[in-house]
Parts: C-alpha cells; structure tokens; sequence
C-alpha cells in the first residue's frame, strides 16, 4: 500500500468520480474501489476510508458528519482551511479542513439543485437544502478570499413551549389563549424562531394558521396549517416572490392567524394592517436587543413600503397591532431563555408594561383581543 488514508481517500474520490454511478450501487462501488487502491488495509480502517469517501462524493462531501450529528446547530465556511460548527450554543473549529476545490464542489451541490448561481454579479445567494436547512453563500468579490458559506441545520424536531421557556411557559400560553398579537425579538441566534415555533405549537388545532417565511423552519403539528415560503430569482433574475406578496395572498386564505417567521422590510406595513385588522393572535419576529427598538424597527420597516404615509400615523397603527413583544437571549453558557415579555400600553401615552424581567415573572397581561 502506498501514500496515506489521506492521498488514499483523494485518490478513490477522483477515481470515483471519472464515471456515473448508480446511487443503489455507491457503496459497493466504493468498497470496491477501496480495495483495489488499498488491498492490505485493516479492516477498521478499511471500514472508516469507505465512510470517508461516501461522505466526500455525496451529499456536502466533507461536511457529511458535521451535518450528521445532532449537537451542530450551525455549520461556517470562512475560506478554505478548519470548518466551525456551532455546537451546543458554542462556536468552536473542528478538525475537518476544507480546500478551495472542495469549497467549490459543496456551492455547486448547494445551489445547483435549486437552479441558482453564484457568480460575480450575483455574489450573494440564499437557499435551502432537501432536508429544510437553511444557507448562505457569499462569493467573490464581496468575499476576498473565496466564498463564505454558513448552513443553519434544520432541527428535525420541534422544541416545546416548556422546555424552551421554563418558568415563563404558562405566562407564554396565556397570551396565546387571549390571541394576544406577539413579537418575538432578539439578537441573531438567540432562538427566536425555536420560540415562534412553540408558541405555534399552542395555538388550537381548530384555528387555521398560515406560516408565512424566507425559508421554511417553522414545524407544527396541525392540521389546519398552510405554509407559505419566499422564492429568491432564478439564474435568469425572474421567479422572485417576497414576504410582502406572501402577506398580501395570505389574507385571501381566510388565516385565523398570521405567523410571519421574521419582519425586515416593507412587509411590515401590510403585516400591521392585517394584526390591526382582525387577525389576532399572530406571531412575528424581529431583530432588536430591546422592546423599545423592536417597536421602533417595526415602524421603520413599514416606512419602507413607500406609502408615504406620517410617522405618528404609522407609530399609531402598530401598537395598535402588536400587544406583547417578548425578548430572548443566549446565555454565556449556550442555553436559550426569555429574558423579558413586555405588554404594550394604549392610551393618552403610549408605553410598555413589563411581564417579565430577567426571566422571572413580574404581573400577568391585562387584556384579551
């Protein structure tokens, strides 16, 4: 035998790949080829090149057990070299190292499927894998180096209202009872559409919920539930639909709630003129580090539409919308929690009425929709 598991592997790979396959045959192909390449090898070894090689010319080749293990929330490419993972709600390298070659096969794997492309004038991509998961690509030249790419891993299960909110749960289910229209905000990975989704999870299977996202992660099991999802333009630039279209359909399927997994644009308007209409009980997200400026995006989100419509107008109508913003964050130890859940106040001033401070219990909401 000559060369190491490593040139061993690479070897087998390209031999692999220098002729199709049939998918039913892959690892019998490859165990041949293992044996022919490497015919004194030990069996242990033998067993874990095979893994090796399926993983590499499969799937997303060398991040096949990154992608296998149930701990990894988040998977980063910053350039060829370590591959990081979150793992746990901590960010750490592991010891799989990529090469630009192989950063070049996992895009075309992620985006070909799709019929998308990165290239240099279309240098910035999102898309979804079969199994849910979420990915951004961002290519040169607005990478300097070689393409970034950061993989969201799609949570096969859903995590309930208990486990994710502890103590604050019943308070949580009480707004969900009232059909209280809540906001969910917080920094990026603090667990917001975890939350969404639990929330969602509460709501009575008699109501009809339609689930509006950029990419589809919320999971609920009912049966009264329409999920709608964004489509980015094709490679041609055509076939683009928005969260705010969406939003505009969603109000033709006679929706008991709407659910909008995360507000960032103009969307926001026709988001708050549906809550303000009558669709109570609906959920959204936000990015924000307080309630406050939750509040505040929102309105500036909805200035965006372009309606010329006054601030005070537009402030007035969307805390007439929402009524309960609830804060999570991430902890220093990777746990998720809600921090604060704060009631929005109506009257001669508007304000906001604390439920919740630092995770624990402060009063209980005032009001039903």
């Amino acid at each position: 035998m000559s060369g190491t598991l490593g040139e061993i592997e690479r070897r087998v790979a390209r031999s692999f790949a220098e002729g199709p396959v049939d998918p039913s045959d892959m690892q019998a192909a490859i165990e041949a080829l293992v044996a022919r390449e490497a015919p004194v090898l030990a069996e242990d070894d033998t067993a874990s090149l095979v893994r090796r090689v399926r993983a590499r010319v499969s799937g997303l080749g060398p991040l096949e057990p990154l992608a296998a293990d149930p701990r990894v929330t988040d998977i980063h490419l910053n350039g060829p070299g370590p591959v990081w993972v979150e793992a746990e709600g901590r960010l750490r390298p592991t010891s799989v190292e990529v090469t630009a070659a192989d950063l070049e096969l996992i895009v075309e794997r992620v985006l070909g499927p799709v019929g998308l492309r990165l290239d240099r004038t279309n240098a910035i991509v999102d898309a979804r894998l079969a199994d849910g998961s979420r990915v951004c690509v961002v290519g040169e030249p607005l990478a300097l180096r070689a393409p970034v790419v950061s993989i969201r891993r799609f949570r096969p299960s859903r995590i309930g209202l208990d486990e994710f909110a502890g103590e604050v749960a019943p308070l949580l289910r009480d707004l969900v009872d009232r059909k209280l229209n809540v906001v969910v905000y917080g920094p990026t990975g603090a667990g917001k559409t975890t939350l969404l989704g639990a929330l969602c999870g509460e709501v009575n299977h008699g109501e009809r919920l339609v689930i509006i996202e950029d990419t589809a992660e919320i999971r609920v099991d009912a049966p009264a539930v329409v999920h709608l999802e964004a489509r980015c333009a094709n490679a041609e630039g055509a076939g683009a639909v928005s969260i705010r279209q969406l939003v505009r359909a969603a109000l033709r399927l006679r929706p008991d709630r709407l659910v909008i997994g995360e507000v960032r644009g103009a969307e926001a308007l026709d988001m708050v003129w549906a809550l303000a209409s009558g669709h109570d009980g609906s959920m959204s997200t936000c990015h924000a580090s307080s309630a406050l400026e939750a509040l505040v995006r929102i309105e500036t989100f909805a200035l965006m539409a372009g309606e010329s419509l006054p601030l005070e107008s537009v402030r007035l109508q969307v805390h007439a919308a929402v009524d309960v913003l609830v804060g999570v964050r991430r902890l220093a130890d990777g746990r998720r929690c809600v921090r604060e859940v704060s009631e929005v106040e109506r009257g001669t001033e508007l304000g906001l009425r604390p439920l919740v401070l630092d995770g624990r219990v402060v009063a209980k909401p005032s009001r039903s929709r």
